[in-house]
């Protein structure tokens, strides 16, 4: 339990953790073959297709680059809506036990997508905060990328700034539009600060929803996948709508309900309901407004 130890300690200074083998190589294998096959099924759409719980695409797609060539997949969201291999993974993998200790003894399921950056896809994401997408009573919310790929320096790691969980939460709001980004001094003040996670796939980076995180575009010809799954600890209760709904969220996946909720005392603006089929929708608002 000492090395356990150690690494909740990091957790808590650092508020994000690489882990190496948070799933097995199994899992690894069944969820790049059931991604491969989604992948395949985009070739034949010119644009996002699919249904959530909401009427929103499940499956977008790059608007400038997808083609039959070049498939160009950027968001799958609630995979394990469709997928049992992407459900069981939701529900057991090495990663969770160590969320259990941190945020324990009871969690509960938030969310989970798959983030993909195919080659030249050209895919960038700016540099935010999670919570204010999902403000709950408490703060205990993580994160979890796992690494579908191998994550290189070239291929759009991702970058986490270490310790802003403990700092402010940011606006998202820039001249009145939800733009799902910090402001750009926040950012540039910043960004020297980030350090790139990289790693084997079948590794994950544990990330509490604090944390200011990008990444860059992959410039790589290799793909950089991560299935991202949100955990929460059971007592964290929404004060928002759920941006991405469904009948999953709020599943037990380690010990029970106790329908107790547990508040802390913070400020945030409330987010805007998304239209768009993902944030990476809201987030290209930015650079279109007027300055």
């Amino acid at each position: 339990m000492h090395e356990n130890k150690d690494l909740i300690d990091q957790f808590h200074r650092d508020g994000y953790l690489f882990f190496e083998n948070a799933i097995t190589s199994e899992q690894l294998a069944s969820l790049n073959s059931e991604l491969s096959k989604w992948v395949e099924e985009s070739k034949k759409h010119k644009e996002p297709f699919g249904r959530i719980m909401d009427g929103r695409p499940r499956f977008d797609l790059e608007p400038k680059t997808h083609s039959p060539e070049t498939p160009a997949v950027r968001r799958i969201t609630s995979p394990a809506e469709i997928s049992d291999i992407c459900l069981d993974v939701v529900k057991d993998n090495n990663a969770l036990d160590l969320v259990s200790e941190i945020f324990g003894p009871n969690i509960t399921h938030l969310g989970n997508k798959i983030n993909l950056k195919l080659p030249g896809a050209g895919t960038e994401v700016k540099f935010h905060q999670d919570f204010p997408f999902e403000p709950h009573s408490n703060e205990d919310i993580m994160t979890v990328l796992y690494f579908l790929d191998d994550v290189t320096l070239d291929n759009g790691p991702l970058e986490v700034v270490p310790g802003t969980h403990n700092g402010p939460l940011h606006s998202h709001w820039q001249n009145g539009i939800f733009t799902g980004a910090v402001d750009d001094k926040v950012m540039e003040s910043n960004k020297n600060k980030a350090i790139k996670c990289t790693g084997k796939a079948g590794s994950a980076c544990l990330m509490h929803s604090k944390l200011l995180h990008g990444s860059a575009p992959n410039l790589s010809a290799h793909s950089r996948s991560l299935f991202i799954v949100t955990y929460k600890a059971e007592d964290a209760v929404a004060l928002s709508p759920n941006h991405l709904p469904s009948e999953l969220v709020g599943m037990v996946v380690r010990g029970k309900e106790t329908g107790t909720v547990r508040c802390t005392s913070y400020s945030i603006e409330l987010p805007e309901y998304p239209k768009e089929v993902s944030f990476f929708g809201q987030q290209s608002k930015s650079k279109n407004m007027a300055m």
